[in-house]
């Protein structure tokens, strides 16, 4: 999530940019994943409404989806609601309820477990929720008493990776077999290196790659970057054929980074790759915008497509405003 200045509502569909030249790169491996998706579930589209309506005032921030199905789950920041749709039919309800001085907002799936991870705000600290995809039940809770504003989160392989967007650094929850929590508590790695202190909203999505580093936005001096999760070190990748500002949330699939906001006018392509000493680079291969887009921040691929929340950030009235999810092709 970014703090809203103004409203935007963009219509134009960005077309493929023109990438200069580089030096050769070496395509990076898909991204590592919590647990393998079956090609067939992947390639599976869970083809509904173009348009799946929130309810009114519901004021969301995260997405995710189950890979291959056709159930999604999206969070509010009004009171940490979470609505639990389907993207075949757009039929929905709330799955969790609300709390008061709750709000979410990054989300992310882990097929291992069943359980939807969910970042944000409760009171003045910070919160982690696990819930079960298939009840609403939350399985676990972390507060983070002094926690300035949880924003998004990933699933590595070993653990959960959470951005706190307005403290340089990082918190992990270790998971265990069958991603399962491996304790109950969670420790905190700072962010170091280049990683540049520029902005009210800071390190904002985050996935994990292969190689075992992190992927980050960085909403207030804009790029990726690219840390060392066991010390925390930050360097910048290198945008070949454009740039990002303002990115929100990040979505990965095999060597291509979807970056929410990431020009202000939809969802970024880029494609990552390694260059000389296995330095990370990006190359811009596009935009995917939609008429129906006022504001996304954050998407989740599922089938052929991405479902991308608006955020609708500068909304009149956002108390009785409409919200809805938008269903884009996967690729520019």
């Amino acid at each position: 999530m970014m703090e809203p200045s103004k409203k935007h509502r963009r219509r134009l569909v960005g077309p493929v940019l023109a990438l200069a030249a580089a030096a050769s790169v070496t395509t990076l491996p898909a991204v590592a994943q919590a647990a393998p998706v079956p090609a067939k579930a992947v390639a599976k589209a869970a083809l509904g409404p173009a348009q799946l309506s929130l309810p009114a005032g519901f004021r969301p921030e995260g997405i995710t989806s189950i890979p291959g199905g056709t159930d999604f789950f999206a969070g509010s920041m009004v009171d940490g609601r979470i609505w639990k749709g389907s993207l075949a039919t757009g039929q929905g309800s709330v799955v969790v309820p609300g709390v008061t001085g709750r709000a979410l907002r990054g989300m992310v799936y882990d097929p291992r477990s069943g359980l939807v991870w969910t970042v944000g705000t409760q009171g003045t600290g910070g919160i982690v929720l696990a819930v079960n995809a298939r009840t609403g039940a939350v399985a676990y809770t972390y507060t983070v008493p002094d926690a300035q504003f949880l924003n998004d989160l990933a699933i590595a392989p070993t653990g959960i990776w959470v951005t706190d967007s307005r403290v340089e650094r990082l918190l992990n929850i270790a998971l265990g077999t069958g991603g399962l929590p491996a304790g109950s508590s969670y420790t905190t790695v700072p962010l170091t290196g280049a990683w540049p202190v520029v902005g009210n909203t800071r390190a904002n999505g985050i996935r994990p790659l292969v190689d075992g580093s992190l992927l980050l936005a960085h909403s207030g001096a804009g790029g990726l970057w690219r840390v060392d999760p066991a010390t925390g070190a930050a360097t910048a990748v290198p945008i070949v054929g454009g740039s990002l500002t303002g990115g929100d949330g990040i979505e990965l699939a095999g060597n291509l980074a979807y970056v929410v906001r990431g020009n202000g006018t939809g969802v970024s392509v880029l494609k990552l790759g390694y260059g000389a000493g296995l330095a990370l680079t990006a190359r811009w291969q596009g935009v995917i915008s939609d008429p129906t887009f006022d504001v996304p921040s954050t998407t989740t691929r599922n089938g052929k497509y991405l479902y991308s929340i608006n955020a609708r950030f500068g909304v009149a009235n956002p108390g009785a405003a409409d919200y809805w999810v938008t269903r884009t092709p996967f690729k520019p």
